[in-house]
């Protein structure tokens, strides 16, 4: 038996979605907003095999070596990782590649398979993971600065937040692209490229891709948004947020007002990794996460028994 994989669509929301809402994982990768919108980047590919879902993709490349997120569904998990290895052997004789598997994941190979794999962590790609409650509340002391920025924001702007509509989108892309414009290095110009990239098809797909979204408006101009979409049953993701940073705490206002509008079903909001950037790593930090979502890279080193 092998797997057939096709490329990821719009189209395909239902089904995989069908996988990776019930699923334990929190992980972003496993949004299939994030997966659908980078899709351009990594060639992502799903399959459907022996009651699991698979997704495949590409890290550098058309010709580079394939790599698997961890299998969702209630099948034998042995059997699924023996023809994710079968099939990464297919693609070129590659060494099966698992990315983004978290402790659960991992202890569910090392149970199955001892000694089979090595497991490679990357503090860069842990996703940040924070109370709902706690991001809408700003309660004690280690939030005391948030509260301040908002309050002095709302000192100095009257503003309405507003829902993501069709109708924003070329608004929210202008505002991208001043933020662009302003903050785009020649070293990090083919990163930020695809960021846009992603973030265009995004907003322009919003509808069918399953986004929730917002927009901070100050004399009748948006000035700050934001829009995410569910991991699993009770994690949500943020995957994109600009703001114009002439207006003093607006970060601060988008996030709070951002999560303030999600439904009470999620607990968690995932906002993602901050790929060692050490200005997004003390921006993250700051909004003190309930805990970092470690993520190992899971290498394939000796047969399955």
């Amino acid at each position: 038996m092998s797997i057939v994989f096709k490329a990821i669509e719009i189209t395909d929301r239902e089904v995989i979605t069908s996988f990776t809402l019930p699923s334990p994982f929190r992980n972003c990768d496993f949004s299939f907003a994030n997966m659908c919108s980078w899709r351009f980047l990594y060639r992502s590919e799903y399959a459907l095999a022996c009651g699991f879902l698979f997704i495949r993709f590409r890290l550098d490349g058309p010709l580079s070596s394939p790599a698997y997120m961890f299998p969702l569904g209630g099948g034998d998990l042995s059997e699924a990782i023996r023809l994710m290895e079968t099939d990464a052997l297919e693609q070129g004789g590659y060494p099966l590649q698992i990315l983004g598997v978290t402790q659960p994941g991992k202890e569910k190979l090392e149970n199955r398979f001892p000694h089979a794999f090595q497991f490679i962590p990357s503090r860069d790609y842990a996703d940040y993971l924070y109370l709902r409650e706690d991001l809408i509340a700003l309660s004690g002391k280690k939030y005391q600065a948030k509260r301040n920025h908002i309050n002095h924001f709302n000192k100095l702007y009257a503003y309405s937040y507003l829902p993501l509509t069709p109708e924003l989108v070329a608004e929210c892309l202008r505002l991208e692209y001043k933020w662009y414009q302003a903050n785009h290095t020649l070293q990090d110009a083919e990163e930020l490229s695809n960021e846009r990239r992603s973030l265009t098809f995004a907003l322009r797909h919003a509808g069918e891709l399953g986004l929730t979204g917002g927009a901070i408006c100050v004399d009748r101009q948006i000035i700050a948004f934001a829009f995410g979409a569910p991991v699993n049953h009770d994690t949500f993701a943020v995957h994109a947020e600009k703001a114009d940073v002439r207006y003093p705490g607006i970060y601060s206002v988008m996030n709070r007002e951002f999560a303030a509008r999600l439904p009470a079903r999620y607990l968690y909001i995932n906002r993602e990794e901050d790929l060692g950037i050490a200005g997004l790593r003390q921006a993250k930090q700051s909004w003190r996460p309930v805990f970092l979502l470690d993520k190992f890279l899971a290498m394939k080193i000796r047969p399955c028994p």
